[in-house]
């Protein structure tokens, strides 16, 4: 394992792997438990280390106190070259709590799109290969089924301390974890724009989806709400269209909607790239004003649209708390205090929509991106 000087108080060294790594998981058990290939973070997270964390990256920066004999080197492997702008902002946040915690670090970043599965596994070998070089490595998989064998040989590399981005369903067949997770639930996400949806919408409704990619996220984002609406509001879908979280995919899937669907209306949108998609080909043929869209995560991108009278509705992430948390991890580990964190982070999700005012809507945009600022991001 890779050490770091640090000072006599510090006394720490990096940590490889996770700290419940050792220990038997889970370390309780849910309903549903033995249809899963994953674990919940229920079934993981010690008690009270979620909310420990939760608190820590609330509050403001406790500076780190031992020293470093150079910065920290993090590997970025993240598909950030797509439209959402979840990527850049949890960088954003991650960096700017780094500087607050005053742990000097140097960044790597290895972009990708979304669908660009091969590519991210060049850079996770590039990564493992060259791991005297790197102390972190975080990695935004394209999708959790296809980069699990990648995202397990970093675990398993002892040079390196590894956190994921964008997941948070540990997956059971790891024989090492990450050293942690860090994510929203989009299970919890789908439940609140269902619930918010049929209590406006009312029950009985008819509507198309643009999911994303075969896989967990899309199983939650786009499957959980299905279910949700189903049971509680007997909607009907009468279209899926898988549009790989791609701009193209929601600008082409939202045209077939309208053109053999003209009786759904409203169209659920599993990401920010398909939904503003979306709206683009409801702009194009001026149906914009006559279906009800949704977007997804709440980013910049989404609620300028809803600004604009073009998006209806977002499951909203307190978007730069990925960031923070990741932050306040590498504190822990530096600190020689990782038994004390969560193998799974989770921020908070809430419902942003078009009858709010101005002002919620700003106040919701403050607090999700303290760190990354609030507009959306330059390209």
């Amino acid at each position: 394992m890779k050490l770091l000087k640090l000072t006599a108080t510090a006394g720490a060294i990096l940590l490889s792997g996770s700290a419940l790594a050792d220990q038997n998981l889970p370390l309780r058990e849910l309903d549903g438990i033995a249809d899963r290939d994953h674990w919940l973070p229920g079934e993981v997270n010690a008690d009270g280390a979620l909310e420990a964390l939760q608190a820590a990256t609330a509050e403001a920066a406790k500076p780190y106190t031992g020293n470093l004999d150079k910065p920290l080197q993090i590997a970025m492997i993240y598909p950030s070259a797509d439209t959402s702008d979840f990527w850049a902002r949890n960088y954003l946040a991650l960096t700017k709590r780094l500087e607050e915690l005053e742990i000097p670090f140097e960044t790597t970043e290895f972009a990708s799109r979304q669908i660009e599965h091969s590519l991210q596994a060049t850079y996770t070998s590039q990564v493992d290969q060259d791991a005297d070089i790197y102390d972190f490595v975080i990695f935004g998989p394209s999708e959790l089924a296809i980069q699990g064998d990648n995202i397990e040989k970093l675990a398993k590399n002892e040079d390196l301390t590894t956190f994921v981005w964008a997941f948070h369903t540990p997956l059971k067949y790891f024989e090492t974890q990450p050293a942690g997770w860090f994510d929203f639930s989009s299970a919890y996400g789908a439940l609140e724009i269902c619930d918010y949806m049929v209590e406006r919408l009312g029950s009985d409704m008819t509507y198309a989806m643009n999911r994303g990619i075969p896989g967990i996220t899309d199983n939650q984002r786009s499957g959980d709400f299905k279910d949700c609406v189903a049971e509680k509001g007997n909607w009907n879908v009468v279209y899926e269209h898988y549009g790989e979280y791609q701009t193209e995919g929601g600008f082409e899937g939202t045209q077939l909607i309208l053109q053999s669907y003209p009786e759904a209306t409203v169209i659920h949108n599993a990401n920010t790239a398909m939904a503003m998609g979306s709206v683009e080909a409801q702009k194009a043929v001026g149906k914009e004003g006559e279906i009800f869209s949704t977007g997804w995560g709440g980013t910049g991108l989404e609620l300028d649209a809803i600004r604009a009278g073009e998006l209806d509705a977002t499951p909203m992430r307190m978007g730069d708390d990925v960031g923070a948390a990741t932050a306040e991890a590498i504190k822990a580990h530096l600190e020689d205090r990782a038994d004390e964190l969560p193998l799974v982070f989770l921020g908070r999700i809430t419902v942003a929509h078009d009858q709010m005012t101005a002002e919620e809507i700003d106040n919701l945009e403050i607090e999700a991106f303290r760190f990354s600022g609030v507009g959306a991001l330059e390209r």
